[in-house]
């Protein structure tokens, strides 16, 4: 982690490789809150974990609504709470088994395409006897006219 006690909205664009735009958004949403010198925002170092809560947290499929929920809960006390870990533990089973969901969906999926496929196959194959039968039928036929 940076030394750096302050950074500029494009330190942490830079950094973190998302637009000064969402950072201004988190930012909107509540999640983040520099101090203002004039226009210019300046974030802390607990702004810095912030956005580094927030990115993981979204790679991890949490809402930010869910996000805010975490950091409130953090907030309401210096070293955070039983709350907030309990709240952190609902927040990550319900994720897990929406995963175990997409897994069970994509596995579905996996098997009916493998179905569909087969059956095309089978299909193509069929198709490509009979042109073959067909060729060999035309072909006995015009080599008995020409003679």
């Amino acid at each position: 982690m940076s030394d750096k006690r302050t950074f500029s909205i494009s330190e942490l664009s830079q950094e973190f490789d998302v637009t000064t735009r969402s950072i201004r958004f988190y930012e909107d949403q509540g999640l983040l809150k520099p101090t203002r010198r004039g226009q210019t925002r300046i974030f802390s170092t607990k702004d810095r974990v912030r956005l580094k809560l927030i990115l993981r947290g979204k790679r991890m499929g949490f809402s930010l609504a869910e996000t805010k929920e975490l950091f409130d809960l953090w907030d309401e006390t210096l070293t955070g709470n039983e709350k907030q870990l309990l709240k952190m533990l609902e927040i990550l089973s319900a994720r897990r088994e929406q995963l175990e969901q997409q897994k069970e969906d994509i596995a579905m999926a996996e098997m009916e395409m493998d179905t569909a496929e087969a059956r095309c196959r089978e299909a193509l194959t069929e198709l490509q006897k009979k042109k073959e039968e067909q060729g060999l039928t035309t072909n006995t036929k015009e080599t008995a006219v020409s003679k």
